[in-house]
């Protein structure tokens, strides 16, 4: 098979010109950005993905269409590797030059890929394509389809998906099945069978009641809640709502109810402390709430989620009888009290590591059973080989405990954070404990908390070390920060920059609500004035003053 790259560039110059020259960079999460300029941006990722598949031997790489989170006018795409974990961090830069190029200049670029990595370009390649429901998905997923194209790859398109569901097809086609099956219907029928075998016939135990409403934040995942729904002979009574009639993500979703602390849009009336959950636009994103006898609106996100896991997998691994060592991985944004109530209660070692998915990923593989979290719920469970293995011996060994904990596997997508599976897990181990939200809620008290975003004409200038705990530049900004967090009992507070845009995040937490506003307050005028802020005017919380900026 030999290939003229005068193709790509053909195909980029007719139907993929750069619309901007605004440069893009692939962070955390992949590209993202308004959708109208992104058609190039999606072609080359094609042909990216195409390359990185035959570096690795043919393996399936999957490229997912999505802005997760973000509005509607947004969209965004990022590539899956072989396991099923986010793109390679050296391909990552490979990714951010391809697309920045030029039109004129990419055709070269691809041949410097070539010849760098020494790419086999009559191999062969396998690349998995899907997309969220954004009315501007299928004219960016056709792009990808024609990158891989371009470069004679083979391409498969599954259409509308969630994320998790992406990176699950990536890992059940590489590993030949014994993941599960590469199919939306396998995906269907591992967490569905797991789970039902796990709930058996008590649908309720104590406190714990059968019903559930699910904010599907107008995205992919009420969608496919509506097909598991079909498939779990009402094991699960679940209520959707926000199903796609709405713009996705807009006052809904996992990011809406987490940030705001407040029920979304067009929520069905429920009973006082009736379980409520949200995920976010492409479902790999999950929080809990609840509103109580008093009209009081409380939150259940990433730090519950994860304490809910690690107790209970924790209990599982001492009735198997098992030498596992089980670690919970979290970032700078998780609760104070959470990983209090975990070293401390649980007695679970707890990982601190910078702000995104793949960081918490790659720290949990260390542990024999890694529990991994953001505050904003996205985090799943991963077990090792030898985990498994221990596990799988107890069970053939007739031991029940760890027959039952070879289901809770299977209920957990381990690939990546998957609201779904997530909230199956969260529904297991609440009917399991006989709880409701109240006794959930109850294992500990949050600290209140609070984030801000400061606009800045240059994000880079702050740089931090020590899972972004510690700012290093400005010089003389940390310890700013030091003397305004000293000032409140129980203060903690930290800076990082965007990933996507020129502002500076600001994360507070103290023992008050009206402490915390305030320190959030007094980091975000430090910021401001060391960082190189620009408008608009803070407005202290306490205060009818505003900070003229």
């Amino acid at each position: 098979m030999s290939i003229n790259l005068r193709t790509v560039y053909a195909f980029a110059r007719e139907m993929y010109q750069k619309k901007s020259n605004a440069r893009i960079q692939y962070g955390t999460a992949g590209f993202r950005g308004n959708a109208d300029n992104l058609d190039s941006t999606m072609f080359r990722m094609g042909v990216l993905a195409t390359l990185r598949s035959r570096v690795l031997g043919g393996a399936v790489i999957g490229v997912m269409i999505t802005a997760s989170h973000n509005p509607e006018p947004d969209n965004g795409v990022k590539l899956i590797d072989p396991k099923g974990e986010m793109l390679d961090p050296s391909w990552e830069v490979i990714a951010t030059d391809l697309a920045n190029v030029t039109d004129q200049e990419l055709e070269e670029q691809v041949a410097k890929i070539i010849k760098e990595n020494n790419i086999d370009v009559s191999s062969s390649s396998n690349v998995y394509v899907g997309m969220d429901n954004r009315y501007h998905s299928p004219r960016l997923l056709k792009a990808v389809a024609d990158g891989v194209i371009a470069l004679k790859g083979n391409v498969k398109e599954f259409g509308i998906v969630t994320t998790p569901m992406m990176h699950y097809y990536v890992v059940a086609a590489n590993t030949k099945g014994a993941y599960g099956q590469p199919t939306e219907e396998g995906y269907y029928t591992k967490l569905i069978t797991a789970f039902n075998a796990l709930r058996g016939d008590k649908l309720e135990n104590g406190n714990y009641r059968n019903l559930l409403l699910f904010d599907g934040a107008n995205g992919v995942g009420a969608r496919k809640m509506l097909q598991f729904i079909k498939r779990m002979n009402n094991t699960l009574n679940v209520e959707v709502f926000n199903k796609g009639d709405g713009k996705i993500n807009h006052e809904c979703g996992a990011d809406h109810v987490k940030v705001q602390q407040k029920v979304p849009i067009c929520m069905p009336k429920a009973d006082p402390n009736t379980r409520c959950v949200s995920v976010d636009g492409d479902a790999d994103r999950v929080v809990y709430f609840f509103t109580d006898e008093n009209g009081t609106f409380h939150l259940l996100d990433g730090d519950r989620i994860a304490t809910l896991f690690a107790d209970y997998l924790m209990d599982m691994v001492k009735k198997c009888g098992l030498e596992l060592n089980l670690g919970l991985v979290q970032t700078a944004y998780a609760n104070g009290a959470s990983t209090d109530y975990i070293v401390n209660k649980l007695k679970v070692p707890v990982a601190c590591v910078p702000t995104g998915v793949k960081h918490l990923h790659h720290k949990a593989l260390e542990f024999d059973i890694g529990v991994y979290f953001e505050a904003n719920g996205h985090g799943t469970v991963i077990f090792s080989d030898n985990a498994k293995n221990l596990i799988k011996k107890a069970a053939g060994e007739g031991n029940i405990n760890a027959k039952q904990f070879l289901l809770i596997i299977d209920v957990i997508n381990e690939t990546v954070g998957d609201a779904i599976s997530d909230m199956l897990l969260v529904e297991t181990i609440l009917n399991h404990k006989g709880w409701d939200v109240k006794d959930w809620l109850g294992c500990y008290e949050d600290l209140p908390n609070l984030q801000l975003k400061v606009k800045v004409q240059d994000r880079n200038v702050i740089t931090t070390t020590d899972a972004e705990r510690i700012c290093v530049t400005p010089v003389g900004l940390q310890e700013a920060i030091n003397g305004a967090v000293a000032n409140y009992k129980r203060g903690r507070s930290f800076v990082r920059p965007s990933g996507t845009e020129d502002v500076v995040r600001v994360y507070a937490e103290a023992a008050t609500k009206e402490d915390c506003e305030s320190l959030a307050y007094d980091v975000g005028i430090l910021v401001h004035k060391m960082a190189g802020g620009v408008g608009p005017d803070l407005v202290h919380p306490n205060s009818c003053v505003k900070a003229h900026f």
